[in-house]
């Protein structure tokens, strides 16, 4: 799929920005290089001032092998640079954003990136080249891809999205659209389930504290479902709960899942089993996630997310 980055890096040359590629790119294996080499190179990429964003080509595997090999304190002294991605990539922005206070920005990967994302969505590098203090507007997209994804071996030039289904946004328990009135504000943290599960109960998912030190702003935990089945998404949410990550949870919100049931056990009923009782609102079908599009979510911004019988929309401001 080498056509296919090529593409990408020549799409950001056109918008203008300059692109340095990486030493860690090797494809014939489950990482790119080992993990020592491949820390190096992520923290010298955060450190250089002159680097702005690191946009990595996929959401790639086992990123949690570069947890006790960076440098958190060098990088919580150096000026930001964004960190923007989704899926796996989540294991490591997540720590980033709770042991640095730096900002993260879930979002689609560079193989994505020429794609031409639907209003009122934003695409990362809209949300990246924002000001402090800007607001980042968004909302629910009308549609959302059904189906297989396109190949880019033999579509690498490929730029429309394929947006085939209708799409809304959904309040847990709900009876119809009608019942539908969320409006919560708190700071924005989460990522891919199967991931950032992974992370409680060690130095590097401690939403409870990174609650703790927001507690007048609470938060707005968000997650998805990459391709766990449903009963293992139960479960994982479950351990997300008894780890505190929703104590101080305003809302939760949850992508679209591309995880197959359990049998007659859906995705939904994994939600309803895990975070029904929960005393804050819960709304799934968010555009978040392995199916398109994707909203561009801050880590560490205050935002407000609203839902109504006809809208539903994200404001997160860059304080």
């Amino acid at each position: 799929m080498r056509p296919r980055l090529d593409f990408c890096v020549k799409h950001l040359r056109d918008l203008g920005y300059d692109v340095v590629l990486g030493d860690c790119m090797d494809g014939s294996g489950v990482t790119s290089a080992p993990a020592p080499d491949r820390a190096a190179e992520l923290t010298a990429m955060l450190l250089d001032p002159a680097i702005r964003a690191v946009v990595p080509p996929w959401g790639g595997e086992l990123a949690i092998d570069l947890l006790p090999l960076l440098d958190f304190d060098a990088i919580t002294a150096a000026e930001p640079t964004w960190l923007v991605g989704y899926s796996d990539l989540t294991t490591v922005m997540v720590p980033l954003t709770l042991r640095t206070g730096i900002a993260t920005l879930h979002g689609s990967n560079l193989m994505d990136t020429p794609y031409s994302v639907p209003e009122p969505l934003l695409p990362w590098h809209a949300a990246a080249t924002a000001p402090a203090g800007s607001e980042l507007r968004q909302g629910a997209a009308a549609a959302y891809r059904s189906g297989r994804h396109d190949h880019y071996a033999f579509h690498p030039e490929v730029r429309k999205m394929t947006l085939n289904t209708p799409s809304r946004w959904k309040l847990l328990g709900a009876q119809d659209g009608a019942a539908a009135q969320v409006c919560a504000t708190g700071r924005m943290i989460g990522g891919c389930l199967e991931t950032v599960s992974m992370l409680p109960g060690s130095p590097y998912g401690d939403v409870a504290d990174f609650a703790a030190r927001h507690a007048q702003e609470g938060l707005l935990v968000y997650v998805e479902v990459a391709e766990a089945e449903a009963v293992m998404a139960a479960r994982m949410l479950h351990h997300l709960r008894l780890a505190g990550w929703f104590d101080r949870a305003h809302a939760v919100l949850v992508g679209r899942s591309a995880g197959p049931s359990s049998g007659h056990f859906s995705q939904h009923d994994a939600l309803v089993h895990a975070l029904g009782e929960l005393s804050v609102p819960v709304l799934y079908d968010v555009d978040l996630g392995h199916i398109p599009p994707q909203l561009a979510i801050v880590n560490g911004a205050l935002a407000t997310v609203e839902l109504t019988p006809a809208t539903a929309t994200l404001v997160q401001r860059l304080i």
